[in-house]
């Protein structure tokens, strides 16, 4: 299990031209090993519609917990995403570090046509569950088994509260859990939430423990750094 540390950008979609500088300042962080940026998507769930995604979130993943925190650290590297040179136009940016566990998938090789990006549907608990230990059991134990039922399902990933210091000036948040589910582009993610299986989500999400809050699930294209 590796950290991963989630940024969200509120705000004007960030223009193609700056997603490059971008990519090459995360691919430069010391430490860092995947690096995902996150832009808006579109597909239909027949259950929500959570409104517009972030206009943009990142995923920066580490093998521990210092590598992390010396990127986020007063003169780490990430401090410069404060910067409106790098992120013009963002008016709203939060972050949280978080353990990310992976799951079995029956194919995970992508097939993402030319010209297309990968679709992750990012999903987030954003309060309290009455009991976290029970809470996480079962969901753990329940809903990545039905996630893996989705036609051509490429990766499942749950992440989980740590506790971490960082001084990058975004706002701290402290959600419960974050999913994902990823697919090989848009198209893909649509089918998914529109067979069978997504009835069989719904049902198991009947069946969790007492939670409160917001969970929210936002489309969004995926490259890989």
């Amino acid at each position: 299990m590796r950290i991963c540390w989630f940024a969200n950008f509120r705000g004007n979609a960030l223009p193609e031209a700056a997603l490059d500088p971008l990519a090459v300042h995360l691919a430069d962080t010391p430490g860092v090993g995947d690096v995902l940026i996150h832009t808006p998507a579109s597909t239909h769930d027949p259950y929500l519609d959570d409104g517009a995604p972030p206009s943009l979130a990142l995923q920066l993943y580490f093998d521990d917990i210092a590598a992390l925190e010396a990127a986020l650290a007063p003169d780490g590297h990430l401090q410069r995403l404060a910067s409106p040179a790098l992120l013009p136009g963002v008016t709203q940016a939060t972050q949280q570090a978080m353990l990310a566990r992976a799951f079995p998938v029956p194919d995970p090789v992508f097939r993402t046509p030319p010209g297309s990006l990968p679709c992750t549907y990012l999903v987030s608990y954003e309060g309290q569950a009455e009991d976290l230990n029970a809470w996480l059991d079962y969901y753990l134990r329940s809903h990545p088994v039905i996630m893996a039922r989705f036609p051509a399902i490429r990766e499942i990933e749950i992440c989980t509260r740590i506790d971490w210091i960082g001084f990058v000036p975004l706002t701290p948040v402290h959600h419960m859990q974050r999913n994902k589910v990823v697919f090989d582009d848009q198209a893909g993610l649509t089918a998914a939430l529109n067979s069978p299986v997504r009835h069989e989500m719904r049902d198991d999400f009947k069946h969790f423990p007492p939670f409160t809050g917001p969970n929210t699930h936002f489309p969004m294209h995926t490259r890989t750094v």
